[in-house]
Parts: C-alpha cells; sequence; structure tokens
C-alpha cells in the first residue's frame, strides 16, 4: 500500500495537488478535516467526542483522530494507497500513526513537502479568500499567525520523517502543472 502524507504550510497547494495525484495514481484521499466533519454529520461516537472539542474551539485530541483514521483505514484495506492530507499534525500523532500502520501491515512510504516561500503563501490565501469567502483567508494577521503556528508546531514532521528517511521536499512555487510534474516524479520513484 502506498501511503503517503501530503504536507506543507497554509496555501502550499495540498489540496490541489492531492487531486491530482489521486487520479494519477488511483489512491483514496483522507483529509482528517473531511473525515471529522462526516463523522459529525454521521452522528457517530467519535464525531459526537470530537464535536465536544470543537465546540470548546479546542483541539480534537490524538487519540479521536487515530480512532477515525483506523475506522477508514478498516474501511479500506484493498485500496492501492491512500493520501493523507492534513494527518498526521504533530509528531506525536506521527508516531502513533506508525504503529497504527503495523497492525495493518503497512506504512508512510514518504512524505511529500511542499516547499513555499511565505510571501506567495499570503498571495494564495488572499486569493483563495476572496473566491472561497473563507475569513480565515481574508485578514493578512490571521493568515500570517496560522503560517506562524505551522512553522513552530507542524513544522517538526519534517525532521521526524527526515530521520527515517521519508521526506521529500518539493518545490511548491510555479504552476499548478509544474508543481504536479514535481510531485509525480517523486511518487514514480516511491
Amino acid at each position: 500500500m502506498l501511503n503517503l502524507v501530503l504536507f506543507g504550510p497554509p496555501g502550499a497547494g495540498k489540496g490541489t495537488q492531492a487531486e491530482l495525484l489521486i487520479e494519477r495514481f488511483g489512491l483514496l484521499h483522507l483529509s482528517t478535516g473531511d473525515l471529522l466533519r462526516s463523522e459529525i454529520a454521521a452522528g457517530t461516537e467519535l464525531g459526537v467526542q470530537a464535536k465536544k472539542f470543537m465546540d470548546k474551539g479546542e483541539l480534537v485530541s490524538d487519540d479521536i483522530v487515530i480512532e477515525m483514521i483506523k475506522s477508514k483505514l478498516d474501511a479500506n484495506q484493498d485500496a492501492k494507497g491512500i493520501i493523507f492530507d492534513g494527518f498526521p499534525r504533530t509528531v506525536a500523532q506521527a508516531e502513533a500513526f506508525d504503529v497504527v500502520l503495523v497492525d495493518y501491515n503497512a506504512e508512510v512510504k514518504g512524505m511529500l513537502s511542499l516547499e513555499v516561500e511565505k510571501d506567495e503563501l499570503v498571495k494564495r490565501l488572499l486569493n483563495r479568500g476572496k473566491d472561497s469567502g473563507r475569513a480565515d483567508d481574508q485578514e493578512q494577521s490571521i493568515i500570517e499567525n496560522r503560517i506562524k503556528i505551522y512553522n513552530e508546531k507542524t513544522s517538526p514532521l519534517k525532521k521526524y520523517y527526515n530521520n527515517q528517511s521519508k521526506l521529500h521536499k518539493v518545490e511548491g512555487m510555479g504552476s499548478v502543472e509544474e508543481i504536479a510534474a514535481r510531485l509525480v516524479a517523486v511518487v514514480e520513484k516511491l
């Protein structure tokens, strides 16, 4: 199973590139944001627990997120592979995820880290905010804070996967097609 972590700061183009990789390689897309929303909408036990955290403005606990991931893995054991988008977000989640994958005789094959300059991220997110209406993409100070939090809390995952020789930095500047071609070249080697 080809399990990939698609990684990068807000505005790096993860969602766009995930769709292209899914189509090209026949992989499933697992976005923790989508997964949380669907579990809550379905009223599952995990969804109810997650909603309690979210209603307080807190991050959903690692235990709940890991259980949701396990449920998705159980339901898709015949998949060619999965692109994990937005997961893991912390080293603790990555460590727990590695343990879970052992039960499925699987592993993360690689982390594809989209590398984009801060000024470009801000520009992309402001443009997305105009098009999508997302409040968190319309205020430059909020965008810069999201990037700061990413750099402090989430970016250390690159070191974790680098220590396992699984980190693949991919230039995230240029056209959608240019970035996709770089990603495809890395995935084909994996």
